[in-house]
C-alpha cells in the first residue's frame, strides 16, 4: 500500500512540473506574481521553522527549541555570522534542557 502512495505522489508531482512547463510565458511575467514567487521561499521556510520550533505532535509547545530560537533570531537582528547564529540557538536550547 505504500508503494503506492509513493508511485501516485510521484506521478502527480511530474505531472504538476509537466504542467507548469506548460504555462504560456506572458502569464509569468506579471509583477505580482513575480513579487509572490520570488517570497514563497521565504514563506515556505518560516512555515516549517514554526512548526519544528513550537511543534509537539498535535499540540503546540514552548521548551528548549523555541529559546534556541529566540537566541538565533536576536543574533540574526545583531547580523551575527550564520555559524555564530547556529552555534548560539544550539548552546541556548542545551541550556534550557540542563536547567
Amino acid at each position: 500500500m505504500i508503494w503506492a502512495a509513493v508511485l501516485s505522489t510521484s506521478v502527480g508531482c511530474y505531472a504538476l512540473k509537466a504542467l507548469g512547463w506548460s504555462v504560456p510565458a506572458r502569464w509569468l511575467a506579471g509583477e505580482r506574481l513575480q513579487r509572490a514567487a520570488a517570497l514563497l521561499p521565504l514563506a515556505l521556510l518560516a512555515a516549517l521553522i514554526v512548526v519544528q520550533a513550537f511543534g509537539s505532535g498535535h499540540s503546540l509547545s514552548i521548551d528548549a527549541r523555541s529559546a534556541g530560537l529566540a537566541a538565533a533570531g536576536i543574533a540574526v537582528l545583531r547580523r551575527a555570522p550564520f555559524l555564530v547564529v547556529v552555534l548560539a540557538a544550539a548552546a541556548t536550547a542545551a541550556l534550557v534542557r540542563a536547567l
